[in-house]
């Protein structure tokens, strides 16, 4: 049975008569305030998640860990965000995203400087099963108000949103590696990353939404059914198609093209770069482009870009491959997330959380399946394999309603 759309514009809190407290107090969700706050928001969460990946060696190294053992202590990360992102999604629901997305953030800023100074395995994988459940709910809630802002404004915004997220990526990866590489330790570094964390989350804050954005009745957590499945699914593939190339390029760089150990980073930031300026210029596309269009089209280039990387044995060609893997990829899910915003078969809290859920299981645990799938048969047709369910993406996008994927943002 299909749930009633729920109340897009949360009830104000506060209503003080010649004052502006309501405003700040509840910003209404076409506001200037809450647009600033929602790209913002995106920033935090990409640049929140990069930063610890450059500690990572140095946790491995300082606890002699093998590969083996840093495989399953970042499974840790894994589950505490899988878990935590429907919970986010519910509680955002009740209460509004402000508060949820500020509890996540300081639990990010907690965890992040046990993860960069301690030893004990047990505290280590404490820390971060609390990290991940922190960017987990993190990327889970700044959706559902991307959600409700997208539509609140009628302007197509979700590819600029998520555009901001790879900036932060990039930004929170690079600036802790040059910090490191200026000679901060692990923990100076990470206390940086915490002191411009909590500084954005303070800008942040006023414009996040506090109100309930549902209606009072209806259940906490729901399992994703109709096209809300659908749509998870397609995001699942591009999300593995994405964590395949942070994960694997530079490894598939090293074992199968022979590349010197210096530039096998190129593939990750080939990858990245066509990402980032895709959904920066996303925005402008989807105003002009038909979402089907983006759907389809994108999802069918970054399956010709896998299939480069793994048919033609030239390390340049690779490259190029990543590249139109990034391009491909970079505007689908944008495209996606708003029609969970056109979507009348479950409450846009509960759809994002669960479109977010499956989504980040691909970056999460994808990877992880394509190694055991590389044992047993070889990387190239482990990552040749992600090629042909992006062309499932692309017949999936033919068959979903116009109406959802190319509707424009209704009131």
């Amino acid at each position: 049975m299909r749930s009633s759309r729920p109340s897009l514009v949360p009830a104000y809190s506060i209503k003080l008569k010649g004052s502006d407290l309501s405003l700040i107090a509840n910003p209404p969700p076409n506001s200037i305030r809450a647009q600033y706050a929602t790209r913002l928001a995106f920033l935090i969460a990409g640049f929140s998640g990069a930063a610890w990946a450059p500690i990572i060696p140095y946790v491995k190294l300082r606890c002699g860990l093998t590969d083996a053992h840093l495989g399953l202590l970042l499974l840790c990360l894994g589950m505490g965000s899988i878990v935590a992102m429907p919970i986010a999604g519910s509680l955002a629901g009740r209460f509004g995203c402000r508060w949820i997305i500020a509890v996540a953030t300081l639990a990010v800023c907690c965890s992040l400087p046990v993860l960069s100074s301690s030893d004990i395995i047990p505290l280590l994988a404490g820390a971060l099963i609390i990290f991940g459940a922190g960017v987990g709910s993190i990327d889970c809630v700044v959706n559902v108000q991307a959600v409700i802002v997208e539509r609140a404004c009628q302007n197509a915004m979700m590819s600029g949103f998520h555009g901001l997220f790879s900036v932060g990526g990039l930004l929170g990866a690079i600036g802790v590696s040059t910090l490191l590489s200026l000679g901060f330790s692990p923990f100076q570094a990470s206390l940086a990353v915490v002191v411009l964390l909590m500084l954005s989350a303070f800008l942040a804050l006023p414009g996040l939404l506090t109100g309930r954005t549902h209606s009072e009745s209806g259940p906490a957590f729901a399992f994703p059914h109709g096209i809300v499945l659908i749509i998870g699914v397609m995001c699942f593939i591009v999300f593995l198609a994405e964590g395949a190339a942070i994960d694997w390029s530079a490894v598939f760089l090293t074992t199968v093209r022979h590349v010197d150990m210096r530039y096998t980073g190129l593939g990750y930031v080939a990858f990245a770069s066509t990402m980032t300026i895709g959904r920066l210029l996303g925005d402008r596309l989807v105003r002009h482009v038909p979402g089907r269009m983006l759907v389809t089209g994108g999802s069918l280039l970054a399956a010709l870009g896998m299939l480069l990387v793994t048919i033609i044995p030239v390390w340049q060609v690779t490259l190029l491959g990543y590249a139109l893997v990034g391009a491909g990829c970079a505007n689908v899910v944008p495209v996606l997330y708003s029609a969970v915003g056109r979507q009348t078969f479950m409450p846009e809290h509960l759809a994002v959380s669960a479109i977010t859920t499956l989504g980040y299981s691909g970056i999460l645990v994808g990877p992880a399946a394509l190694g055991f799938v590389a044992q047993i048969v070889n990387l190239p047709l482990a990552l040749g394999s992600i090629g042909v369910l992006l062309v499932f993406v692309t017949m999936i996008g033919l068959m979903l309603p116009q109406a959802l994927i190319n509707g424009k943002t209704p009131k």
